[in-house]
Parts: structure tokens; sequence; C-alpha cells
């Protein structure tokens, strides 16, 4: 058998995977916060919302090879927040429009914004931390 194969994590299959936010969802993969294991899709956008915390936005945000700064959690607040508010993903010009008027024109930019999320920017890399699910158009 190839030895790839064999690497793989260990899949959790669900069959109420179609009808979560990724309908291409086939199994489930988990974060362990403290004794808490929490279910992701396979791209680590979490199942239930509800279970979100700062712990579990560390875990994921390790998981991805991120080390979480002071403007990291910034970013995932506003999601956070923006989220609470509209029910909707924040987009990602509404995002540099609040940091350039929080953090100013250096940093409150798109190319400074995917520099802290580099594994596809705050949106995806951002909403995965923070707890936001994916949205079904998202690809």
């Amino acid at each position: 058998m190839d030895k790839k194969i064999l690497d793989m994590p260990k899949a959790h299959y669900r069959e109420d995977a179609a009808n979560t936010t990724n309908p291409y969802a086939i199994y489930t993969k988990k974060i362990i916060v403290g004794d808490t294991e929490i279910l992701t899709d396979p791209e680590g956008y979490i199942l239930d919302m509800d279970a979100w915390s700062e712990e579990f936005a560390h875990a994921q945000a390790a998981a991805e090879g991120l080390t979480l700064t002071d403007k990291h959690w910034n970013v995932i607040h506003f999601i956070r927040k923006y989220y609470e508010e509209r029910s909707a993903q924040a987009q990602v010009r509404d995002m540099i429009r609040h940091f350039r008027e929080a953090w100013g024109s250096e940093h409150g930019n798109n190319h400074y914004l995917h520099d802290l999320f580099p594994m596809g920017g705050p949106q995806k890399q951002g909403n995965r931390i923070a707890g936001i699910r994916k949205t079904k158009g998202e690809h």
C-alpha cells in the first residue's frame, strides 16, 4: 500500500456531512481543546459555531502553523462581531476599510491582512480561526 495513504490523518465519517455548510464534506476533522473534541469540516471550518472559544482559535491557528498576535486577535474579534451583527461574513473590503481607520494605511490594507493570514487571507483563514463557517458559495 502507498506510504502516503498510510500517513494520512484518520477521518471521522458523518452521514449528515451533506447538510453542513460544506455540502462536499464527506468527513470531519477534529481539533482538541482541553479535553474537548471540536469537529471541523475537512478544510478546518468549525461545524458547531457555538463551540468556538479563544482556545479553539489558538488550537486551529497552531494546526495551520500560525501564532496569533494582537493584530490577529483584532481581525478575529472584528470577524466575529461583524457576523454576530449581520449574520453574514465580513467582506475583505469592509475589513480593509475598518483596519485602515484603526491601524492606518500602512497596515490597514489587503496585502497586510493577507500577510497576517497567509493560508487564504482574512476571509478564509481568518474565518476558520474565528469560528465562522464557510459560505456555501465559497470555493
